[in-house]
């Protein structure tokens, strides 16, 4: 496994996903690059979602949205104040209806004409992933603006002038990080945000995700931008490569049959705690014929999710390899807690255990500190942050959103 020089503030791992997951530290700036555009990411710290702002609509509007790695297309609240002289439906039985594969088309609607009441529009489901609740919607078109830098302060806008996406209703935010008003598709869906982005400003159907902690900056970067997060240091000539997997079974709220996922699968084989590796029964690690089983990760699960077998071994082996540290009572959601004035820090977080995550082979593997692994809990208590998922979960291990803040996750 790549490692960077010791110089850095964080300790980081190149992990790449093919689309791929690169493990490296990102506070800093992403240079500015007119063959990228960005998204700023912030965590809110009520919900431990991940948010981002962007412009839409004519005159421009700021708008806050939550960040998932799954999801067809980008939905937005239509009924509440929506207001643009530059927005268009997508109509029913057209091309780009055809390419979203909603399957449906809105009636007509007799009221004023807004996003939310037009004549044979294209059909879409919204779906807040998660409170798991959908709706019907209309998909239309309208101009969305990002920024081309990142730091000092954000750069000039880039203009995509006809962004297609959902229309949401006002309920379907209910659930989400205060002010949000829809939800931003990551997901290898052909309109979801990536793709769109690519075909519109002609750049690399790629992007790099680095997830902050509270209080902290993060960044989206789309297209072709070098990553160069420290000063000198270009994490773009360091990332180490994986596959992922495609689950032949869509694991969306809203598919129909014979729709394959368009999350983020990795072959995930082994598990491993402080260099020893955890009994596991290894066929949950695989996807079966009906989509069940396999490792993906996701944006708007805080923490990492393990199938029970899989939990228990990996906090069973954690425990034994942390005897000396003094534990105190479980904090929900977690099992294994610890008194945190009994362990020390180091640069990398709590002097803990690795746990390492390994893939098709020794050379891909992801190695978790503890900033990553242990997650502080109100009355000083440190605990090991995963969660224990059931015994029959549709996917057997979901890494969640606090196991890769500060570390580079590029999806090329």
């Amino acid at each position: 496994m790549a490692r960077m020089p010791p110089p850095l503030a964080v300790a980081c791992t190149a992990l790449l996903l093919l689309l791929f997951v690169s493990v490296s530290p990102c506070r800093a700036a992403a240079g500015g690059d007119p063959s990228a555009v960005l998204l700023p990411v912030s965590k809110d710290d009520a919900t431990q979602q991940y948010v981002t702002m962007f412009r839409q609509r004519t005159p421009q509007a700021p708008l806050k949205a939550v960040l998932d790695l799954a999801g067809a297309t980008l939905w937005v609240d239509c009924e509440a104040g929506y207001v643009s002289s530059s927005y268009a439906r997508v109509p029913c039985g057209s091309k780009q209806c055809r390419l979203a594969k909603t399957n449906a088309c809105a009636t007509s609607c007799d009221g004023a004409p807004s996003p939310a009441c037009l004549n044979a529009p294209c059909g879409g489901f919204p779906e807040n992933t998660v409170t798991h609740v959908s709706t019907s919607g209309n998909v239309i078109t309208d101009v969305l603006s990002l920024p081309t830098t990142f730091r000092p302060a954000p750069g000039p806008l880039a203009t995509a002038p006809a962004f297609l996406f959902t229309c949401g209703a006002t309920f379907l935010t209910e659930g989400l990080a205060a002010g949000a008003t829809g939800m931003v598709s990551l997901s290898r869906a052909r309109f979801a945000f990536p793709t769109q982005l690519a075909a519109t400003f002609r750049f690399s159907r790629k992007f790099a995700l680095c997830l902050p902690p509270a209080s902290a900056a993060g960044v989206v970067v789309f297209g072709d931008a070098p990553y160069v997060f420290q000063p000198g240091v270009d994490l773009s000539k360091s990332l180490i490569y994986t596959p992922l997997l495609v689950n032949p079974v869509s694991t969306g709220g809203v598919s129909t049959k014979g729709d394959k996922s368009t999350e983020y699968f990795v072959g995930l084989t082994r598990i491993k705690v402080n260099g020893r590796a955890v009994p596991l029964n290894t066929t949950l690690l695989a996807i079966n014929k009906k989509g069940v089983g396999g490792t993906k990760l996701s944006t708007v699960t805080p923490y990492t999710v393990l199938e029970t077998s899989i939990y228990k071994a990996v906090t069973d082996a954690f425990a034994a390899e942390t005897s000396m540290i003094p534990r105190v009572p479980a904090v929900a959601p977690f099992k294994l807690c610890y008194d945190g004035s009994k362990v020390a820090g180091t640069r990398v977080g709590p002097a803990v255990p690795t746990v390492e995550l390994v893939f098709q082979s020794e050379a891909t593997s992801w190695v978790v500190f503890g900033a990553n692994s242990m997650v502080a809990t109100k009355g000083g208590a440190l605990c090991l942050g995963v969660v224990d998922g059931g015994v029959a979960p549709e996917t057997s291990v979901v890494i969640g959103g606090h196991m890769m803040e500060d570390n580079l996750l590029e999806f090329d």
